[in-house]
């Protein structure tokens, strides 16, 4: 057994069956609570909370809202938070990201950076600048600099080449921001030099093609980011700490590896550099690093790469949700601290409440990006599905209820669950019900598919919250409006869910269709070899998925076959995506995965044309037969084979018993797929909402 599926196993035992105590918890726990020094600069433990674009400032100013915000994560127990990243020029990014350009900046500041450290979080401000990331309206209309006029896929734009003049220019600004976030009050300063932005832009020879002192060799690619270094360490003095935040491997063809990785962030720690904070990839690359199909700890091993070739502190960072999982890293000599941006922003007492024993009560991040990284694309505040109250926090206090009420909560789905333990622990005795003998709603489906997994910790969690709350719970039941009145229920939330929608389509009710939820539910099975999805949004993806899988090795058996060179890269390639089944998606829009976030859409795109999945686009099914689909696009109609046919057209709110109650008289709440069906953040969201407002 591998370490990381060691220490996921310890996660899933603590949070399903033990109630534990501080003491069990610190037996368990070896290192992240450890104390670290970097420069003089005391720890109180190895979590880090990476600096991550939160759109809380549309002015670009420090303000109350953002100050609530981090002043949280500290109060919870972070070692260290790192606030940004915040612009450092007219070129360096939108004027809605935190700034820090001038020296009027620097008051803002100096109130953020205190409100951290008085709870007893080390706090860093990382400086940010995008170089041919930036897009031209951000920029108030500029063209992006960058080494070299190469076009972003990102922006799709063009950038223009920097002058020497230019970088000697940016090399300042870069110092002379560093100067004011030490004047502000910070306890170090971190430079962004990951994720494709312009450091790493003049390190990649896909980005760099300049012919002078600051292209070609390697030598020459490093020379930017290290006199941003030494300039930095110039302007604040041989005791104030640096932190670099690298990309331990591009992931781009043709682009830097970990080796190179590596080597630059010696060069840096001669340069006097303090810490190495390790990330991978780029925006542009297509090795998902952020999505719950990747592995719980899994790009740990870039920080490993790294730390090998320094001897200062390195970071660890994404997908690292869970306290246990971040000990390991740390205990197996990976890295000696470990980021934990969306971990605190889903618990930001993740640390707190796992040191004084309470872990069973972590709110773990499941990677869903929904409210987070799909939010920052489309420029809105983030928030967060496990914690919709992140970024709310002076908007949405969590006060005791002024009156104790009896409250019924019908629906054991996300949005049921989350009201009932939000109303229970304002103090309201309430009362869970569901028809079915599980809980979690659509949250199981969703948890089916490969790499789907994380949406199980989601419900996983609540049910442990919901004991904790004590929340009375009466599992396979039946709940009617005369019930619940005659029970004197004072307030009554419907979070009934949604049903599967049934298309019209002749041949609908033969014995070879089967509804995807049923399937995913484990109540019908896939029959032949040759099978047509009906409804390529994100249940029909999913479903796809789940079903092309069939037959593929899993990853324990691949790790064996490699180590054992039992078959050779080509057929191991094969038995990892080529299942037993023939699958094909008919979508009768323009667009797969159409209801799936922005952030997440391109992996399940990817992940699907991995699996050989076929799709068929603007197209209609007209009927269905014994042993095939017969589908419609544009003019021409073909008869597709099939052996089993699975629904998934969409679903339809269950909202009967509200249209019952709602004129009883009683307080009575409509939320989640009984209002409107949509995402598993929506009905979270409502649910806090409701469960506040009672």
């Amino acid at each position: 057994m591998s370490h990381f599926v060691f220490c996921y196993n310890i996660a899933y035992f603590m949070t399903s069956n033990f109630k534990s105590n501080a003491k069990d918890v610190m037996k368990l726990l070896k290192k992240v609570f450890l104390p670290l020094e970097i420069k003089g600069l005391k720890l109180r433990n190895r979590i880090v909370m990476t600096a991550m674009h939160l759109n809380f400032t549309p002015d670009g100013r420090v303000n109350d809202r953002l100050v609530a915000f981090y002043e949280e994560r500290s109060k919870g127990g972070a070692g260290m938070i790192i606030v940004g990243g915040c612009i450092i020029d007219d070129y360096a990014g939108g004027s809605w990201m935190i700034d820090i350009r001038t020296d009027q900046t620097i008051e803002g500041h100096a109130i953020l950076a205190e409100a951290i450290k008085k709870h007893g979080a080390a706090a860093f401000c990382q400086l940010y600048m995008a170089g041919r990331y930036a897009h031209s309206v951000s920029i108030g209309g500029k063209q992006a600099i960058a080494p070299s006029a190469v076009p972003s896929r990102f922006t799709k734009e063009t950038p223009r080449e920097m002058t020497r003049e230019e970088i000697k220019e940016v090399i300042q600004h870069y110092a002379d921001a560093a100067l004011r976030v030490k004047k502000a009050g910070y306890d170090g300063v971190e430079i962004l030099a990951s994720s494709g932005y312009l450091i790493c832009q003049f390190l990649s020879p896909l980005t760099n093609l300049r012919r002078d002192e600051y292209g070609g060799s390697w030598e020459n690619r490093m020379r930017f980011g290290l006199e941003v270094a030494e300039a930095c360490r110039q302007a604040v003095g041989e005791d104030f700490p640096i932190s670099f935040r690298i990309s331990g491997h591009e992931f781009m063809e043709g682009g830097t590896t970990n080796q190179e990785a590596a080597l630059f962030a010696a060069e840096l720690e001669k340069r006097g550099v303090d810490l190495i904070n390790v990330t991978g990839g780029w925006h542009e690359t297509r090795v998902p690093q952020l999505p719950m199909s990747v592995p719980r700890g899994g790009l740990a091993y870039l920080a490993a790469g790294v730390k090998r070739k320094v001897s200062l502190p390195v970071v660890a960072c994404n997908r690292i949700n869970d306290i246990f999982v971040a000990d390991e890293i740390l205990r197996a000599g990976m890295a000696d601290l470990v980021g934990m941006a969306r971990g605190l922003i889903a618990d930001p007492y993740l640390p707190e409440k796992s040191l004084s024993g309470h872990y069973e009560q972590v709110s773990h991040c499941i990677a869903c990006n929904q409210g987070c990284f799909d939010h920052i694309f489309y420029l809105q505040p983030i928030s967060c599905t496990i914690n919709p109250r992140a970024g709310r926090e002076l908007e949405l206090p969590l006060e005791m209820a002024p009156v104790t009420k009896k409250v019924a909560v019908v629906g054991g789905g996300p949005a049921g669950m989350k009201a009932a333990i939000t109303a229970a622990n304002r103090g309201h005795h309430v009362t869970l019900f569901e028809k079915k003998g599980y809980l979690g709603g659509q949250l199981n489906l969703a948890a089916v598919p490969p790499g789907r997994e994380e949406f199980w910790a989601a419900i996983e969690d609540m049910e442990t919250q919901l004991e904790w709350e004590d929340v009375e719970i009466r599992m396979d039941t039946e709940v009617t409006s005369d019930m619940l009145l005659k029970e004197g229920f004072d307030a009554i939330v419907i979070a009934t869910g949604a049903k599967p929608l049934v298309p019209n389509i002749p041949g609908i009710d033969l014995p070879l269709v089967v509804m995807a939820w049923d399937l995913l539910e484990g109540k019908a099975d896939v029959e032949g070899k040759k099978i047509v999805v009906i409804g390529g949004g994100a249940v029909g993806a999913e479903t796809a998925m789940y079903i092309a899988s069939l037959g593929t090795i899993s990853g324990e058996m691949l790790r064996f076959l490699l180590l054992n060179r039992g078959e050779d890269w080509e057929t191991l390639k094969r038995l990892s995506t080529q299942g037993i089944k023939e699958v094909t998606v008919v979508e009768m829009m323009e667009r797969v995965c159409r209801d799936v976030g922005i952030s997440t859409r391109w992996t399940l795109l990817q992940d699907m044309e991995n699996l050989g999945i076929k799709s068929l686009r603007n197209s209609v099914v007209t009927r269905i037969e014994e042993g095939a689909v017969w589908v419609k696009t544009g003019d021409d109609e073909e008869r597709l084979p099939a052996d089993t046919v699975v629904i998934a057209a969409g679903s339809c709110p269950v909202a009967e018993l509200y249209e019952e109650l709602k004129n009883s008289g009683k307080e009575v709440h409509l939320i989640g797929d009984a209002r409107e069906a949509r995402k598993a953040y929506d009905a979270i969201k409502e649910g806090l909402e409701v469960g506040l407002k009672i």
